[in-house]
C-alpha cells in the first residue's frame, strides 16, 4: 500500500534501461567504426569501385546507369520494350534523372531549379521530336493513365508532411495562408486582363481564356468543367474551347516553376525572407521537435504510414465517387484532422516522414518526366509563347507571386514561401505543384499548395462560369 508502480517494464529497472541504451549506442558506435576500418583495408581497386557506387546520377549509382542506359538502348534494338511495371520503372527513371541531372549543373538555370524545369518539359519536346522510342512512350504513358500513380504519388506527399508537423503548425499556416492567395488571385486578375488588352488582346478574350485557366487548377479538375461550362454557356464545341486554354496553362506553370526558382535564390541571398521550407516564423522550433524518421522508426512504421496514406486516398476517392468532392481536398483535410484529434501516434508520425522523404527523393522527378512525355502536347505549349499572349502569361502569373509575396508580411508568413504557395495557384494541378516545389524545393509546402491549386481553383472556376453566365 502507498507504493508506486514502476513506470518501466517489471523485470527492468530505470538504472539497467539506461545502460541498455548506452550499450546500443556504443555497439552502433564500434560497427561504424568497423565498417570504416573494412573501407581502409580493401584494395585500392574496390575502393575506387566503390567511390563510383557512391556517385549518383539522380538516385542511381553510376555503373548502375550505364548499365541501364545499355540495357534501354538494347531492348529498343530487339523491338523488346514491354509494358511491365520493371520496365516502366527503368525508362522513367533513367531519362527522368539524366535530364535532373544535366539541369541541376548547367550554370544559371541550376539557381532556379534547372532539373525540375527539364524534367517538367523536356520530355514533351524529345517526345515531339520523335526522339524517344514509340514503345517507351507507349509503355510509360499506358502505366501512367492506367495506374493514376500522380494521385498516390500526392498522397504520400500530403499525408506524410501532414502527419509529420506539428498541430499548431497546422492550424496557424492554414489559417493564414488564404490572405496571400486571395491577394495574388485579385492581383491576376487585374493586372494579367490590363496587360492583355494593353498588348491588343480582347479584353474577353484575355480574361476568360488566359487569365481565368492559368488560375483554374490545372486540366482535369480546372480546365476541363471550366470549358464544359463555357461550351454550355456559348453553344460551341467544347474541345476548341479546350485548345483555347490550353496554351495559357502550360506557359503558366513554366513561368511559375522559374519563378519558384528564382524565389529560392533569392531566399538563399535574403534569408530573412525565406524559412527555407518552412511557412511561418517560429515553426522552425516546432519541426525540431518531430520525432526523427531516421532515429527509432522501423520498416514496419513506415508500411503502417504508406497504408493511412492509401487509406486516406481511396476515401477521398470514395467521396469524390459519391458526392463529386475534389479527393485530394478530401484526404487533405481528413490528414489534418487525424492530427487535430491526437489520432496519428508518434510512430505512424515517423513513418509518414520516410514516406514523404521517400516520395520526394524517388519520385518526383520521374512522376514528372511522364507527365511531360504523356500529357503535355509541345503544339500547345509553342501556341502559348505568341508574343502577345506570353506576356500576357507572365505579366499574370508575375503578378499573383507579387500579391502574395508583399501580403506576407501581414500575416506573419515568410515571404519566400508564401509567394511559393501562392505560385502554385497557377499551376497545372497536381503535377504542376510537383514541379513547381521541386524546383523551389520546398516539397513541404504541398498541403498548401493543395489548398492553392483545389480549393483556390474552384472558386476561380465557378466565378468565371457565373460571370460569363451573367454576360451572356
Amino acid at each position: 500500500m502507498g507504493n508506486s508502480l514502476p513506470l518501466t517494464h517489471p523485470d527492468v529497472t530505470p538504472g539497467l534501461e539506461s545502460t541498455q541504451r548506452k550499450t546500443m549506442v556504443n555497439i552502433t558506435e564500434t560497427k561504424d567504426k568497423a565498417a570504416e576500418k573494412e573501407r581502409e583495408n580493401q584494395p585500392a581497386w574496390v575502393k575506387t569501385w566503390w567511390k563510383l557506387m557512391d556517385f549518383d546520377i539522380g538516385i542511381i549509382p553510376l555503373p548502375v546507369y550505364i548499365v541501364m542506359v545499355i540495357l534501354m538502348i538494347g531492348f529498343t534494338a530487339i523491338n523488346g520494350i514491354t509494358k511491365e511495371l520493371a520496365m516502366v520503372i527503368a525508362i522513367a527513371a533513367t531519362f527522368a534523372f539524366t535530364l535532373g541531372e544535366i539541369g541541376n549543373r548547367l550554370p544559371l538555370l541550376r539557381n532556379i531549379g534547372g532539373g525540375a524545369v527539364l524534367v517538367t518539359f523536356v520530355p514533351s519536346l524529345l517526345g515531339y521530336l520523335g526522339w524517344i522510342p514509340q514503345p517507351m512512350t507507349d509503355s510509360v504513358g499506358e502505366f501512367f493513365k492506367t495506374s493514376k500513380i500522380l494521385n498516390l504519388f500526392i498522397a504520400a506527399v500530403i499525408v506524410g508532411s501532414i502527419l509529420s508537423m506539428d498541430r499548431s503548425l497546422l492550424i496557424k499556416g492554414f489559417l493564414k495562408i488564404f490572405a496571400p492567395l486571395a491577394a495574388g488571385t485579385v492581383c491576376a486578375g487585374i493586372v494579367g486582363t490590363g496587360v492583355g488588352v494593353l498588348m491588343g488582346i480582347d479584353l474577353h478574350q484575355t480574361f476568360f481564356y488566359i487569365v481565368v485557366p492559368i488560375m483554374a487548377g490545372g486540366v482535369g479538375e480546372g480546365a476541363i468543367p471550366l470549358t464544359i461550362g463555357y461550351s454550355q454557356i456559348l453553344g460551341q464545341d467544347q474541345g476548341e474551347m479546350l485548345a483555347k486554354v490550353m496554351p495559357a496553362i502550360m506557359v503558366g506553370n513554366l513561368t511559375a516553376v522559374i519563378l519558384a526558382g528564382l524565389l529560392a535564390n533569392l531566399g538563399n541571398r535574403l534569408p530573412h525572407l525565406s524559412g527555407n521550407g518552412v511557412l511561418q516564423p517560429g515553426a522552425e522550433d516546432l519541426l525540431g521537435k518531430q520525432p526523427k524518421a531516421e532515429k527509432g522508426c522501423d520498416i514496419r512504421a513506415v508500411a503502417a504510414a504508406a497504408i493511412v496514406a492509401v487509406m486516406l486516398y481511396l476515401v477521398g476517392v470514395l467521396m469524390h465517387d459519391l458526392l463529386k468532392w475534389p479527393a485530394p481536398v478530401v484526404m487533405l483535410f481528413l490528414a489534418v484532422l487525424l492530427m487535430l484529434c491526437h489520432l496519428i501516434s508518434p510512430r505512424i508520425q515517423a513513418g509518414s516522414a520516410v514516406v514523404y522523404k521517400f516520395a520526394l527523393t524517388a519520385m518526383a522527378f520521374p512522376i514528372l518526366f511522364t507527365f511531360s512525355l504523356v500529357l503535355t502536347p509541345w503544339e500547345s505549349l509553342i501556341a502559348g509563347f505568341a508574343p502577345a499572349n506570353l506576356i500576357t502569361i507572365v505579366a499574370t502569373v508575375l503578378a499573383m507571386v507579387t500579391g502574395g509575396f508583399f501580403t506576407a508580411r501581414f500575416v506573419n508568413l515568410y515571404p519566400v514561401e508564401a509567394a511559393i504557395v501562392t505560385s502554385t495557384h497557377s499551376g497545372m494541378g497536381g503535377a504542376g505543384d510537383i514541379a513547381i516545389l521541386t524546383a523551389s524545393n520546398r516539397m513541404r509546402l504541398m498541403p498548401f499548395a493543395q489548398i492553392a491549386t483545389r480549393i483556390g481553383g474552384g472558386i476561380t472556376v465557378a466565378v468565371a462560369l457565373i460571370m460569363m453566365h451573367l454576360m451572356y
